[in-house]
């Protein structure tokens, strides 16, 4: 897939800006804090309906504005399809050939994209909250109903927390409420777990030969997921809803005297080992990173082995962070077959032939040019 033209208007610090991409690699120059990553990100946020850098949509609208619109055509194997997304106060509204969505679920996963932003490099070393978003992002793009399970869990999640606080401080509480939440929270657990199992397989099975070439056949890459809740078998899901009805039982007073849920999702971790040794305690800076750029490359072809066509990928002023060989490595695995867009303040001192043939803009305060 790739996208043709991109359209915004009232989007940050842009106006109105319409664009045609070629599909290739197309390079947005220019000086910090001219508007090149709000592109980036309007990109993101026309397929993920949600922005990769704040939780807030009202951030995304231009001063002064009511709203802020995100307009895109995009070419898929079975032909062409345009995607709309309004963001205002009173929240989104997203259209698939001009037909609104009434779940934002039925749309997300028309356009997939993977981000690799600078922050994405401490996907190994940063907190356990980094990891999570990371696989409910991607999971999410190839199946939709994961989001529906997601959101469910998290609105139990806060109802349930908010039980246990009130629990704690009574004398004699009834737990009848406590046991219904409970059950309906295993319920979405349960499937958040099996799918986000699936995905960690899968992952594996791309990112451990990508990152044996980035480092020359030195390294082994094994990626685990850290359940807060062991089941037997981590592929049937009855088994997986056995498991964390005994754990909450386990755990119940615990959990009313802290008044806090303990376990689940919203707990789990992922961890990166490098020849049998944790990456992230023990690993140097280079073989953090190789292991960042490992996933992020394993992405690309993990979506299009589940959706079967390649994802854009967006480079947000990364390969800056990134030295001559591995940057040689990521343009080397692109070329020719992943629609790719990148931001950067120079192209100097990157040479490889994917750039130089690449179509390049000129941003300039919040006005985009085409010059090559």
């Amino acid at each position: 897939m790739h996208l043709n033209t991109l359209k915004v208007t009232n989007y940050r610090n842009y106006t109105k800006q319409e664009l045609q991409f070629e599909n290739n690699v197309n390079v947005f120059l220019g000086e910090n804090a001219q508007g090149k990553t709000n592109i980036m990100e309007a990109i993101y946020v026309l397929a993920m309906a949600r922005s990769h850098r704040t939780p807030r949509d009202k951030e995304l609208i231009n001063w002064d504005e009511e709203y802020a619109k995100i307009e895109g055509r995009i070419e898929k194997r079975n032909g062409p399809l345009s995607l709309q997304l309004v963001i205002s106060q009173k929240g989104k509204k997203a259209k698939l050939n001009q037909l609104e969505q009434q779940k934002l679920s039925n749309y997300i996963g028309a356009l997939n994209v993977v981000m690799f932003a600078p922050e994405d490099l401490n996907l190994v070393k940063g907190n356990p909250g980094v990891r999570r978003r990371f696989i409910d992002i991607e999971i999410g793009q190839v199946q939709p109903v994961y989001l529906y399970y997601l959101g469910r869990y998290l609105k139990l999640l806060q109802q349930r927390n908010s039980l246990l606080k009130t629990l704690r401080y009574q004398k004699n509480p009834d737990y009848v409420m406590l046991d219904i939440l409970t059950e309906q929270l295993i319920e979405a657990a349960a499937n958040i777990y099996i799918r986000r199992v699936r995905f960690v397989q899968l992952l594996q099975q791309w990112a451990e030969p990508i990152h044996y070439g980035i480092s020359r056949g030195l390294e082994k890459l094994e990626i685990h997921y850290n359940p807060t809740v062991e089941v037997s078998e981590p592929t049937d899901l009855s088994k997986i809803v056995d498991g964390y009805k005994q754990k909450f039982d386990k755990i119940k007073e615990r959990e009313v005297e802290r008044g806090v849920t303990l376990a689940g999702p919203h707990r789990d971790d992922l961890s990166f080992f490098v020849n049998g040794k944790d990456v992230q305690t023990y690993g140097s800076q280079g073989q953090q990173r190789t292991t960042a750029l490992s996933l992020k490359l394993a992405e690309i072809e993990l979506i299009h082995s589940e959706v079967g066509e390649y994802p854009l990928l967006l480079l947000d002023d990364v390969l800056s962070e990134l030295d001559d060989y591995r940057q040689s490595h990521l343009l080397n695995t692109i070329q020719g077959k992943v629609q790719t867009f990148v931001t950067t303040t120079s192209v100097e001192g990157i040479h490889h032939e994917t750039l130089e043939k690449a179509t390049t803009f000129q941003v300039q305060e919040g006005l985009i040019e085409k010059v090559k």
